[in-house]
């Protein structure tokens, strides 16, 4: 019973830091302190009718709080913190995101995915709000990576979204000059030589299959431990063009849906390169790209200065 009660306060941690509500506001709310809301989160006894009440705050429903069938996540920030929670917690997790998992990019791709995620913003957005916002969601992320459990990762990607990766770049949009769209093409590359290296330099507690085809777009990955396997499905996207601003997201234990991605993700490992093979694949698309990104970069440049030219 204590285990439940601490995963009911971790769904509760999660769905606060969405919320975008401070805690001060929301136990203002329920008529309680404070403390008395960081005691929920660290598992402490609530009444049911408490645990409605935060529900109703927090805009979620009750059976979400309780774990009951699937929970929902519409906030970027509460699904990567459920994220975080979730990782720390399993043996074993198998990841299938667009392109690459974030767990496996370097430390410099976090400054470029700050940066991509304030470009992504329209140009009319609340900025301060949404910068804030984004701050929280980079706070959850650095946390995941700062994480010293030493959990297996098996790694799913596929060729034609690393192919795209490499030709746009750590960008948030298009239309940026065309000298910084070379160096974001250029951080894309260091992020899959990092990759390759992990394929060619094989560590024991990280494993990557590469598939040859297109993917569905919607992210998912499989915890595993002792206990249970969860499955989590998400719209967001931490890559080229992010969004963590639209859809939602699903945690779940449901038995029919588990071992329905658990045959998907069986099946794409079967059939994926991996190893050296794998590392050799990445090297012709980097090759390929590369030969045409010079190309293009040469056009460009060319055009500008016949435009600067006839000025």
């Amino acid at each position: 019973m204590d285990a439940r009660r601490k995963e009911i306060g971790r769904r509760l941690k999660a769905y606060r830091m969405g919320s975008g509500l401070k805690a001060e506001e929301i136990a203002r709310r329920l008529n309680i302190s404070r403390s008395a809301l960081y005691r929920m989160e660290a598992g402490e006894i609530v009444k049911i009718e408490t645990l409605d009440a935060l529900a109703n705050v927090l805009n979620t429903s009750l059976a979400s709080l309780l774990g009951v069938g699937v929970e929902y996540y519409s906030k970027a920030a509460a699904y990567f913190e459920r994220m975080h929670q979730l990782e720390a917690g399993a043996d074993q997790i198998l990841a299938r995101f667009n392109p690459i998992s974030y767990l496996l990019t370097t430390d410099e791709y976090s400054r470029h995915l700050r940066q991509m995620l304030i470009e992504a913003l329209p140009p009319n957005e609340a900025k301060p709000e949404a910068i804030a916002e984004i701050d929280t969601i980079m706070a959850v992320l650095a946390a995941r990576r700062a994480a010293t459990k030493p959990t297996r990762i098996i790694a799913l990607m596929s060729v034609p979204e690393v192919e795209r990766f490499l030709q746009f770049g750590v960008i948030g949009r298009f239309g940026l000059p065309a000298e910084e769209w070379a160096r974001r093409r250029a951080a894309a590359r260091r992020e899959v030589e990092n990759v390759r290296r992990l394929l060619n330099e094989p560590r024991p507690n990280i494993e990557v299959g590469l598939i040859d085809e297109m993917l569905p777009t919607m992210t998912f990955q499989l915890f595993k431990s002792k206990k249970e396997t969860l499955l989590a499905v998400s719209p967001f996207r931490l890559s080229e063009m992010p969004n963590i601003r639209y859809g939602v997201a699903t945690v779940t234990a449901a038995p029919e849906a588990v071992a329905i991605y658990e045959k998907l993700a069986a099946d794409l490992w079967s059939r994926a390169l991996k190893g050296q093979r794998a590392a050799a694949r990445l090297g012709e698309v980097m090759a390929r790209v590369g030969g045409a990104v010079t190309v293009e970069m040469r056009l460009t440049r060319a055009s500008a200065r016949r435009r600067k030219s006839r000025q």
